[in-house]
């Protein structure tokens, strides 16, 4: 795995794979939404790789030993809506008990600022490491306002995962919160002039519900 920046860049040959396919313009929307599923599972065993551990007295059918399981309370997913999705049930799959928040936010078409509509998160979400889903690290903007949110109400240790990350939506997030890490399968080029990742995906939304 690749570190630059302050950034993870997570270059396993099946999350490559999986991106590669994603961004062919062919790709059906079935398709894509199963491989931001199944990238979401990959991105989750790099980005909960150093979660703190404890011991505990087990028996197993032959001996009595102390073993390692995770120790504190579980964490919490907090997908952007509607993209951020995509990522959840792959990270579910491998931490069931994980709690969930929600962050509703649209970003407005002229000034590409984040809007947000709906936020929902367990009450004590400042005992709980959190990781924040978004595909796209663009602009930043919703990222920066998501965490802004989640600080509001009292999350602490916050981490941030995306599919593909822009420059400039890197250097937004670590300016307003550097203590945030950033997990991402590839730093892209560029922005276009609509604020678009470039070479990209497009939407990812659109593309993984059709809406486009």
């Amino acid at each position: 795995m690749e570190q630059l920046f302050g950034v993870q860049c997570v270059d396993h040959p099946l999350v490559q794979h999986k991106l590669t396919l994603m961004r062919d313009i062919h790709c059906s929307t079935r398709s894509f939404r199963e491989l931001m599923n199944e990238i979401g599972t990959l991105l989750c065993y790099e980005v909960t790789r150093d979660l703190p551990m404890e011991l505990r007295a087990i028996t197993t059918p032959l001996a009595e030993m102390r073993a390692p399981v995770i120790a504190g309370k579980k964490l919490v997913f907090a997908p952007i809506l509607r993209a951020g999705v995509g990522f959840l049930d792959g990270m579910l799959r491998l931490v069931p008990s994980a709690r969930v928040a929600h962050i509703g936010l649209y970003r407005d078409p002229v000034t590409l600022g984040a809007i947000e509509y709906y936020f929902k998160a367990p009450q004590d979400i400042a005992d709980r490491l959190v990781i924040v889903m978004d595909p796209m690290l663009a602009t930043g903007n919703s990222a920066v306002a998501a965490i802004d949110r989640l600080k509001e109400v009292g999350a602490k240790d916050i981490r941030f995962v995306s599919l593909l990350a822009a420059p400039e939506g890197i250097a937004h997030l670590q300016g307003q919160h550097p203590e945030v890490k950033i997990w991402t399968a590839a730093i892209e080029d560029r922005l276009n002039d609509h604020g678009y990742i470039v070479p990209g995906l497009g939407d990812a939304g659109d593309r993984m519900f059709g809406t486009k």
